[in-house]
């Protein structure tokens, strides 16, 4: 049984659990009906309506985990995420947005942020910030694509029941996980999860600015992405340094 713990407001759950994190246990979770400056990856902000979504964070303390397959949490815990979101909206459209948005189609349903403490070569404790988008449906910021549960199932949501399934769903796939690591076989149920992870796509290089056209070939251990030209060359790239180009010419952020 997992234990979640709610605060009224936070500026970051992350930051908040992190400050507190030696008073509680192994899959403590932290959510808070208001958070004020939410972050995601390589510091994009999060916007969530007060009391119609989720932002919390998860304590994780792995076991033997090493720093150079961290990587790995961020793949259990998008691929939880997902099969919990594909259940509750009886969907196979919700995705994983390389390297851990999750998307409706084309638009951002969620997103995470984890942040590892590292002792020595191994992890010694990680906080897995989340946002989920549940019955929002008017956002105000200049994201360009953001979607709802609410938006998608055409109902209103129970935010707790959500909060519980997903928070138990993550730390249960994670323990499992431990008891029986197996990165190929992770890293496949993962890249069978990618959003667009068939055909040709476009993408812009934004190292060198190019947009070109290509397909997900792989995701390394260490979480860089390769892609496939149309004609046939392989470019290998790290967070921030490619993003996806939608069909209105809208570059996405990674």
């Amino acid at each position: 049984m997992c234990t979640i713990v709610y605060v009224e407001e936070a500026t970051s759950t992350n930051n908040m659990l992190a400050s507190v994190a030696t008073q509680f246990e192994h899959g403590t979770a932290l959510a808070a009906h208001t958070q004020t400056a939410g972050r995601g990856q390589r510091g994009n902000h999060w916007e969530s309506e007060p009391g119609k979504n989720l932002t919390f964070s998860i304590l994780l303390y792995p076991r033997g985990v090493v720093a150079s397959r961290q990587f790995e949490i961020s793949q259990v815990v998008a691929i939880s995420t997902v099969k919990v979101l594909r259940s509750l909206l009886d969907t196979n459209d919700v995705c994983i947005k390389w390297p851990n948005d999750i998307y409706y189609l084309d638009r951002k349903l969620g997103g995470m942020l984890i942040e590892n403490s590292i002792a020595g070569v191994s992890i010694d404790r990680s906080i897995v910030g989340i946002g989920i988008n549940v019955n929002q449906t008017k956002f105000r910021s200049d994201a360009p694509n953001p979607v709802s549960m609410a938006q998608i199932a055409g109902r209103e949501f129970d935010v707790d029941s959500v909060l519980e399934y997903l928070v138990t769903q993550i730390v249960n796939d994670f323990d499992a996980y431990e008891e029986n690591p197996d990165g190929a076989a992770l890293s496949a149920r993962y890249r069978f999860m990618l959003w667009r992870s068939e055909g040709y796509w476009p993408y812009r290089d934004n190292v060198k600015g190019d947009i070109f056209n290509a397909r997900i070939a792989a995701v390394d251990p260490g979480g860089q992405l390769t892609l496939s030209t149309v004609t046939g060359a392989f470019r290998t790239f790290d967070f921030k340094e490619v993003s996806p180009v939608l069909d209105d010419n809208t570059i996405m952020p990674n």
